[in-house]
């Protein structure tokens, strides 16, 4: 009784099953024997819990803060904007509190493409992966052109910039050309070059000048207010005069403003450093386990409580129906006599938008040096400088880039598609958390090159199984045609679970909690579509809302009645954060990225299927054929650690 697959020779199924079985093929956490065998050079591990804090809350907290307040105020909220900022607050931890076990569990770079490729599979692995390239790129490119024109109000106006920097009009091309942009993104890549922790300093230094002007704000902001009497609080329309709704979409709109604290989670690899030994136990010199949920879950309440105390001074200050959208805080100081503040405001935003560019690039050469050691991009991409230990060929690329989208490109259009990756990043990483907890991986990927030991450990437990049932070992190859699937469990002690009444076997259990997780998942994005959709006519959108909603519920009610799986305890590097409220956090947290992936529009998610187009085409004819899991051979987890033993003592 063998207990090999071949990711390539697994049962039938023609093209087709093929296929399939290609884009659900997951690998493996990146564990202490992965990292053994040296088959690619290590990030350096130089980040602590206050680097990953300074990366989190530089990537959150951009130049937006600066003038949501005055945007949303104004249209949505009224005096209930800080109430807002809580609302999208919490709603931004429930997708933290997914990135905080799953980095803990699996911290390596890669970040949401790599949880997916281990809980999910290959095929939304690589889409991920796609959508974060997009998103990176265009996202430091945007912020790059934004620095330009805050940074000549600060010297003086829109045309103190000197020449060779200003932005300047070519009629030939009908484009604007932004030189300061580029240059600021060349700064920035070069900086990223010169190592993590020089990198990562440099935005700590940048982010705290944010911080003290925002606390500028707060304190200057607050005197004033105490000293005038809080004029924007005391109106006829009391503190609601757009009633609740108006209240919950001020609260989608600032959610926004809380995307960049995944940036910790694609330095996970740069947290921790590993001794390993056959003869010694494993020895953490430091603590990824503890640092990764911390720096995320940090980073996500400083943003939180500066967003809150801003929005409470301003809207206290000036009465929100009277706010500049454009200059909001500028403003409300300027109301009150203090233009000078002006400087002040505009230097932190130029800081703000300097690291929030440097959180915009920072994580993409990680996504590509880790679709490039999976093989699904080329290996130029996953080379590591031994001199920095920084991915600079990912790097350089990444920066040449966005340098040449920011210089010719407004790309003020295309920054809907930025949310697009995000959201359906947070998304997957909530379904990925779910997957962990109820149907992990139960199956080990090993490279072709320990067939014999597989097949030496394989003939070993046919041999044992046979001789406790009374049978003769049969002779020869464990890889026979009847052992052409994953044999899950078989050879081990039933287990059985308690659901109510029923008594479920392992197998069953599986089967039921996978289905309901697909079907609760399935019934998320109706009804948040047909919400959304005003256009449906009203019986049928109703009765799809219905019909999302049970889906919903049952799967829930299921998940909550269904046992988690007994292996989430060893599944990867325990020990470290556990999400709490599973399965109604996650739920929760699919439901609210979906509603907002809905909402984002048409135009938006049509020019994102062209890129995500253009990405299964580079998948089908590069990406399939070059994976390291094309030849992989699949085992049960439970026999993974005697394959390691026995290939280790061969080496001996």
């Amino acid at each position: 009784m063998g207990y090999l697959v071949d990711s390539q020779k697994d049962g039938g199924g023609g093209v087709w099953g093929g296929c399939v079985r290609t884009l659900i093929r997951r690998k493996q956490v990146d564990s202490i024997h992965a990292r053994a065998s040296g088959h690619h050079h290590q990030l350096a591990k130089e980040l602590s819990i206050l680097h990953l804090i300074a990366i989190g809350v530089g990537s959150t907290i951009g130049a937006g803060v600066y003038i949501l307040v005055g945007t949303v105020a104004r249209e949505h909220t009224g005096p209930a904007l800080t109430i807002s900022f809580l609302i999208a607050g919490i709603a931004a931890a429930l997708s933290a509190f997914c990135y905080a076990e799953l980095s803990s569990r699996c911290p390596s770079a890669g970040s949401a493409y790599h949880y997916s490729y281990i809980c999910i599979g290959e095929g939304v692995a690589w889409l991920i992966g796609w959508a974060l390239i997009l998103e990176y790129t265009i996202g430091g490119s945007a912020v790059a052109r934004g620095i330009s024109p805050n940074l000549a109000l600060l010297f003086g106006g829109q045309d103190s910039l000197p020449a060779f920097l200003a932005r300047q009009h070519i009629p030939l091309l009908d484009v604007v050309v932004d030189p300061c942009a580029a240059v600021l993104v060349l700064v920035v890549t070069g900086l990223l070059c010169k190592g993590i922790k020089e990198s990562t300093f440099a935005q700590a230094v940048v982010t705290s000048v944010n911080i003290c002007a925002l606390l500028f704000v707060i304190i200057a902001g607050g005197y004033l207010g105490f000293k005038t009497g809080w004029a924007g609080y005391e109106l006829p329309t009391g503190y609601f005069p757009y009633g609740v709704d108006g209240m919950l979409s001020g609260a989608g709109t600032v959610f926004f403003a809380y995307i960049g604290f995944d940036s910790v989670a694609s330095t996970a690899e740069e947290a921790c450093t590993f001794l390993f030994s056959f003869r010694f136990p494993l020895a953490l010199v430091k603590n990824p386990q503890r640092d990764l949920p911390l720096g995320i879950g940090l980073a996500l309440s400083i943003c939180c409580g500066l967003y809150m105390l801003v929005s409470v001074v301003i809207v206290g200050l000036v009465p929100y129906f009277a706010m500049d959208p454009d200059t909001p805080i500028s403003s409300a100081f300027a109301s009150h006599g203090m233009q000078w503040a002006a400087y002040i405001v505009t230097a932190g935003a130029v800081m703000a938008l300097c690291s929030t560019l440097m959180g915009s690039i920072l994580p993409q050469p990680r996504i590509l040096m880790a679709m490039a050691r999976d093989g699904l991009l080329p290996s130029f991409f996953s080379d590591v400088n031994k001199s920095t230990q920084v991915p600079v060929k990912s790097t350089v690329a990444t920066g040449i880039g966005a340098a040449i989208l920011a210089f010719f490109m407004d790309v003020s259009q295309l920054a809907g598609m930025v949310s697009v990756g995000t959201l359906l990043a947070f998304t997957m990483v909530a379904i990925c958390v779910l997957v962990l907890r109820y149907v992990p991986p139960d199956e080990v990927p090993f490279p072709s090159s320990l067939q014999e030991t597989v097949d030496s450990v394989s003939l070993r437990y046919s041999t044992t199984s046979q001789d406790s049932n009374g049978e003769k070992p049969e002779t020869g190859s464990s890889l026979s045609e009847d052992n052409t699937s994953p044999l899950l469990g078989k050879g081990a002690a039933t287990v059985q679970y308690l659901v109510g009444n029923l008594v479920l076997n392992e197998e069953k259990r599986r089967k039921i909690a996978g289905w309901t997780i697909a079907f609760t998942c399935v019934g998320a994005f109706l009804l948040t579509y047909a919400a959304s959709n005003l256009s449906i006519p009203g019986l049928i959108r109703y009765t799809v809302c219905g019909v999302g909603g049970a889906f919903l519920l049952c799967g829930l009610v299921v998940l909550t009645c269904v046992d988690q799986d007994d292996a989430r305890h060893s599944f990867g590097h325990s020990g470290g954060f556990i999400c709490p409220l599973i399965p109604l956090l996650p739920i929760v947290s699919i439901l609210i990225n979906l509603y907002l992936l809905v909402n984002l529009g048409g135009g938006t998610w049509c020019r994102v299927s062209v890129w995500l187009v253009i990405g299964v085409f580079v998948y089908a004819f590069y990406g399939r054929r070059h994976s390291s899991l094309s030849t992989a051979l699949y085992v049960p987890a439970a026999h993974a650690d005697e394959i390691y033993r026995s290939s280790a003592d061969s080496l001996v």
